[in-house]
């Protein structure tokens, strides 16, 4: 048994001046049950809780660590920025380097802005696309998530053009009445909406590979589909890569699947482990954001010295060679370890990766869209979280997460988490 005494302690101290404990919900182990650990430190694909246990890490921060904890190049860096100044305020030549950055590496980015996360992110490209449109309504999917943002936090209605409904008291229905939902990889559906709205739609936003329902990637010729829709109405398409940006590839899922969207959001990698989001697209729809145009967007810390530093050393480490391919080839191999282990134990499961994310669902027929996610046995994945926990291997706290490989796993650490697998599918059985 994992010895938890002093996490547990922290988490009820924390409990009394933090709401549920946690700062952000899913840390709390609630859809796992148990309490959360509480972490002290991490190094490479490593990570060690209060109570000295040390643990595997596919979490990694939830995407951001690519390179892993502590990265040699990117801690030097943010310590030689912190020693000029934390904030100004004012224009750095770190942002310009950034910026550069990623506009050398994804395809549809002319020009990007910085901001502080990913949900920030998101809000301003919709606000973009309706400023650049003229039009109010947002066309969005079942399963795939885009941040705290009001006007985003819904579930689908009861047919392909009706309203939906906020999935958060405190979101009043008002602020979601200009969102469409719609269900993920189904192109025909999609094709009915615009064909009856398509002139009041401002923007279309996706995850073109969903990593918030586990990872579904697009059906063949989904994200085709939806380039050529909103191309024939006019209509703004948004690709969320905050996860999948300089994670499944180099260029994200567009560079993957050869699909250019118009406005791309970003965030996670980009800030090699700080708080970081950005947005950017083509210059003509750029444009119209302030001071150059009149869609207004201000942040006290956007484009913060410190991530900026940390995004450039992360994002200079992934232009070397080889580095996307050892990605692909350690979660290759874990995912087909983990496949066999439960293929081996007679487990039911279905397997999906793409590129350096991947997820193991708990169920036996195909997984493509939130619908069938749901059908998931929940509480087997918890069973099974906790086995593998127990084994010191850290997955996410949840069966609709992404599981993420760094390029500080090595071949031990694989073979050692799919051991693991073995152990704890068998004892499911």
């Amino acid at each position: 048994m994992l010895l938890s005494v002093k996490s547990k302690a922290a988490f009820k101290q924390a409990c009394e001046s933090i709401p549920g404990g946690v700062n952000s919900p899913v840390r709390a182990f609630g859809a796992v049950g148990n309490d959360p650990l509480f972490i002290d430190s991490g190094r490479g694909c490593h990570i060690t809780d209060i109570d000295g246990n040390k643990y595997i890490d596919y979490v990694c921060s939830w995407g951001p660590l690519i390179l892993g904890h502590l990265e040699e190049t990117v801690i030097t860096s943010i310590k030689r920025t912190l020693e000029k100044g934390t904030s100004f305020g004012a224009p750095t030549e770190l942002e310009i380097q950034l910026a550069e950055l990623v506009r050398d590496a994804v395809p549809s980015i002319e020009k990007v802005r910085m901001v502080n996360s990913g949900t920030e992110a998101t809000m301003s490209a919709i606000r973009l696309a309706r400023g650049y449109t003229g039009r109010d309504l947002v066309v969005k999917f079942d399963g795939c998530y885009h941040g705290h943002v009001d006007g985003l936090l819904v579930q689908a209605g009861s047919g392909a053009t009706t309203l939906g409904t906020p999935t958060s008291p405190g979101v009043p229905q008002d602020y979601i009445r200009n969102t469409l939902t719609v269900p993920f990889n189904d192109i025909d559906v999609v094709r009915e909406v615009c064909d009856k709205k398509g002139k009041e739609i401002a923007c279309i936003i996706i995850e073109p590979v969903a990593g918030n329902m586990g990872v579904i990637p697009p059906k063949k010729g989904y994200l085709e589909g939806l380039r050529e829709v909103t191309e024939n109405h006019g209509i703004v398409l948004i690709f969320d890569e905050v996860m999948t940006g300089f994670r499944v590839a180099r260029g994200g899922a567009q560079e993957l699947y050869n699909v250019t969207p118009d406005l791309t959001t970003l965030g996670k990698i980009i800030g090699g482990g700080l708080p970081v989001g950005a947005y950017g697209g083509k210059s003509q729809i750029m444009d119209f954001v302030s001071p150059r145009g009149s869609v207004y967007q201000a942040g006290t810390l956007s484009g913060n010295p410190l991530a900026m530093a940390s995004g450039i050393a992360t994002l200079k480490k992934l232009q070397e060679d080889g580095v996307y391919h050892k990605l692909e080839m350690s979660s290759e191999r874990l995912a087909e370890g983990l496949q066999k282990a439960a293929v081996d134990a007679g487990i039911p499961t279905y397997h999906t990766r793409v590129g350096s994310m991947l997820c193991t669902f708990f169920h036996d027929g195909e997984v493509t869209d939130y619908e069938s996610a749901k059908r998931c046995d929940t509480k087997r994945y918890a069973s099974y979280f906790h086995g593998m926990l127990e084994r010191g291997v850290y997955f996410a706290p949840s069966q609709f997460e992404a599981a993420f490989v760094s390029t500080a796993h090595g071949e031990d650490d694989l073979d050692a988490t799919i051991q693991a697998s073995c152990e704890v599918m068998k004892s499911l059985k």
